[in-house]
């Protein structure tokens, strides 16, 4: 990771000082940035590493005042507590951050020998209706946290298992069958995700009328659930068939199944590529779904599982309970499944580590599955991590896909462009074109749509409001993007004007205002940043750097003019500072999968 040379200075100075300490190779003091309420750019804080020295923090913290006080690129330093703030030289500061955008970058990589091979699995829809709102969070996060372990330099496998078989999916083909009359994506002109859709939701209207129907002929049922009556139905039997002839291979149940599946996987292809995403392996669950029973039958012989009276399969997993993994008429449930592609993906890929990025409500079953894997034996599975996120709503409230009301993520995508259009539109009126507007609105408002849904911890449960995720000014992905475009705008007008500058002829000392200096040395902390937010697997600790510093620049951008700067040379100073920063920027919204338009 980049330091200050300073810092660098003062580990050497300490390892010296205290050789009892034996420290080790890699030791390194974290700087924090110096609180808004103190005197200072930097601080240290002794109570962290004084310990490892042998060592009062007290003490420590005088060592390092004495360091830092007669230390060249340090003009002040003072001593609260264990607490040491050091206010840097401004050629140091530009020195050792911004000066080098390319290394400042580079810096973020992790070593070779912390990298891993990680494996992400994401998205899993299910093939009888659209992606939704649900689908978008969850993608978003699988994307983007696919890129900043990247980013950081772990070599990282991007996995979708896609739900195709089942009676959800029978519902979908049943309702064609008795209401399609032969339409298609192309007859019709629906994308072929949304028609699938469509007869999804002409399915549940159909079995809502026969559950009035029987529940108005037989009252004692009123009360009964609409799950424990499915099967008491015409439409719930007839589907509940059509599932059984598909398992036994009737030709004309499959080849329906696949006609319908491939309308919907072409969908979600679509939907997909506008998202930016591409995934290198996509597994069927009808490829899938008998995976599992021999490692269960392996693991029966070993002991790991138990035979109950009644037949089925199971396991004690102590307080989480005991869990069936084969039903007492030897058919599979759901873990058995995901036992066996667990399985699967660490023969196709062996990945040092794998990651579901799966909604809170499955937070048991992954707890049960992975103690289940342990449990097996196998040496890997202390390595396998559940990513929960919580539900995401809109202003209007939940979405119900079984009424037809859910949030489309196509839909919700052509709003999200519609809305960065017309603030465009706002903006420059026609001195701008209608193709450059489109082009323009496409990037803000997928930038503005992801840069929400990862604005916030992925546990979180939150609200997204579409028409504030496209305001140019607020905490937004049009923000930060805007910041960039603003840069460029100052380099095209510098180049009007013949003003150039070359980062290693630039006269950094000329810098000295305030909001020079603390863009800067925020600028310092982004390798930091990354790492930390792939540490925690979280983008929204990289989402909170990126709005700092924005609002940085910003606030240097109110108080230092660039080209109007008192001379020349420390235009060419300020430009070299932009520019860093628009690397910076640029660099983490691509991190996030956010894309930066030339201009706003």
């Amino acid at each position: 990771m980049n330091s200050f040379q300073c810092l660098d200075e003062f580990t050497v100075f300490l390892r010296e000082e205290f050789p009892q300490a034996k420290l080790p190779e890699n030791w390194n003091i974290t700087l924090e940035k110096c609180p808004p309420n103190m005197n200072g750019d930097l601080t240290i804080n002794c109570f962290r590493f004084a310990k490892d020295l042998r060592c009062s923090p007290d003490k420590t913290a005088d060592k390092a005042l004495e360091f830092f006080r007669r230390h060249r690129d340090v003009a002040a330093a003072e001593k609260i507590k264990a607490f040491v703030n050091i206010t840097l030289a401004p050629g140091a500061v530009y020195r050792d951050s911004v000066a080098r955008p390319d290394s400042l970058l580079a810096a973020s990589r992790l070593p070779d020998t912390e990298t891993k091979r990680v494996l992400i699995e994401y998205s899993a829809p299910n093939t009888n209706k659209p992606q939704h709102l649900g689908h978008v969070r969850n993608n978003t996060l699988g994307m983007s946290l696919t890129a900043l372990l990247a980013r950081v330099g772990h070599d990282v496998i991007q996995i979708n298992l896609v739900n195709d078989r089942g009676i959800h999916i029978c519902k979908s083909m049943l309702a064609y069958a008795r209401f399609g009359n032969g339409v298609t994506p192309e007859s019709s002109g629906i994308k072929g995700d949304h028609l699938v859709g469509d007869f999804y939701v002409k399915y549940n209207s159909a079995l809502k009328e026969q559950l009035d129907e029987l529940r108005a002929a037989k009252p004692e049922l009123h009360n009964e659930s609409d799950e424990k009556l499915f099967l008491e139905t015409e439409i719930g039997q007839a589907t509940r068939k059509m599932l059984q002839d598909w398992e036994d291979g009737d030709e004309e149940v499959i080849a329906l199944w696949k006609k319908m599946n491939s309308w919907v996987l072409a969908g979600f292809d679509q939907t997909y590529k506008r998202m930016g995403i591409r995934f290198d392996h996509t597994y069927l669950e009808s490829e899938t779904y008998l995976l599992g029973k021999d490692i269960i039958a392996d693991g029966l012989a070993r002991g790991v599982f138990q035979r109950r009276e009644d037949g089925a399969v199971t396991i004690d997993l102590g307080k989480m309970g005991t869990k069936v993994v084969l039903r007492s008429d030897g058919t599979s449930v759901y873990i058995t499944q995901d036992i066996g592609t667990t399985l699967k993906k660490y023969s196709d890929y062996e990945p040092d580590e794998q990651i579901w990025v799966v909604g809170d409500e499955q937070i048991l079953h992954f707890k049960m599955l992975f103690e289940i894997m342990k449990k097996l034996g196998y040496p890997w599975a202390d390595d396998l991590h559940h990513l929960s996120y919580g539900m995401v709503n809109l202003p209007s409230g939940k979405m119900k896909s079984r009424e037809g009301t859910v949030v489309d993520a196509d839909d919700l995508f052509d709003e999200m462009v519609h809305l960065a259009g017309e603030a465009c539109k706002e903006r420059y009126g026609d001195s701008v074109s209608p193709d450059e507007i489109a082009g323009r609105a496409e990037i803000i408002g997928m930038g503005a749509l992801k840069f929400m849904l990862l604005k916030f911890n992925p546990k979180t449960t939150m609200l997204f409001d579409p028409e504030s995720s496209v305001k140019f000014e607020g905490d937004t992905g049009p923000y930060v993007q805007y910041a960039c475009a603003r840069i460029n705008s100052i380099e095209r007008k510098a180049a009007e004007r013949g003003l150039k500058f070359a980062t290693d002829a630039v006269n950094w000392e000329l810098l000295s205002a305030e909001e020079e200096k603390a863009l800067a040395v925020t600028a310092f902390f982004y390798p930091r940043a990354l790492q930390l937010a792939a540490e925690k697997m979280d983008c929204s600790t990289l989402v909170d750097y990126l709005l700092e510093l924005a609002k940085a620049f910003n606030r240097f951008y109110r108080e230092c003019p660039v080209l109007a700067a008192d001379s020349e040379e420390l235009a060419c100073a300020r430009m070299a500072l932009c520019h860093a920063i628009r690397e910076i920027l640029t660099d983490g919204l691509k991190t996030l999968t956010i894309q930066v338009p030339e201009a706003m």
